[in-house]
């Protein structure tokens, strides 16, 4: 059994926010492979389903983002999950927006959503990195992380999400150098092979 866990604060008020795009990913990934609605446990919404053959079970913390390790320790605890099989959709500041990079263990950079994860489980466990781009001084990035995607980002956020779930067995299948192949040749496909931040030119 795999656990996916996309990173975000509840409510309707973040659900538009840069931080919340690991709870978009999941949802994109929850209609294409027709899991059941969520449910609420593990301080969470769950929903379980199969994903390339794979038991999966794809977990949105609603601890608020600091507090996302107590919600994916319950679950990991509870169904003997492995570090090894859990996978933590979050937003990366240090990648252009679009970009997704795989990786395993490291840093938190700053995330306080990793952080706690790490706190709770430790640090090996396997992050995807959903790229949101970085406002340019560091003053600025609680703000922008807080802050909505810009109606101009919608569809490359929406385009990122449908490859996400599009690809989802390669993350069942661990084959992650193949899901940033097929990340980039898709976004490329639909136009959004750079995308610049507002100003920028």
């Amino acid at each position: 059994m795999l656990l996916f866990v996309g990173l975000g604060n509840p409510g309707r008020e973040y659900s538009r926010n840069r931080h919340n795009i690991g709870f978009m990913a999941l949802d994109a990934i929850a209609r294409r492979h027709n899991f059941p609605a969520p449910r609420a446990k593990f301080q969470g919404l769950l929903r379980e389903g199969t994903i390339g053959g794979a038991r999966v079970l794809l977990l949105q913390p609603q601890t608020y983002m600091n507090e996302s390790g107590r919600s994916v320790g319950e679950a990991a605890r509870f169904h003997k999950i492995a570090l090894s099989e859990i996978v933590v959709f979050h937003d990366e500041l240090d990648l252009a927006a679009g970009k997704l990079r795989v990786k395993v263990g490291g840093g938190d950079a700053g995330h306080n959503g990793l952080r706690s994860i790490t706190a709770h489980m430790g640090g090996n466990y396997k992050r995807i990195r959903l790229g949101i781009g970085h406002p340019g001084d560091k003053a600025l990035v609680h703000s922008y992380v807080l802050g909505d995607f810009a109606k101009a980002d919608e569809p490359w956020v929406a385009a990122m999400c449908d490859a996400i779930a599009d690809n989802a067995t390669l993350v069942v299948a661990g084959e992650d150098a193949g899901l940033q192949n097929k990340l980039h040749l898709a976004m490329e496909a639909a136009g959004f092979g750079t995308i610049k931040r507002p100003g920028e030119k």
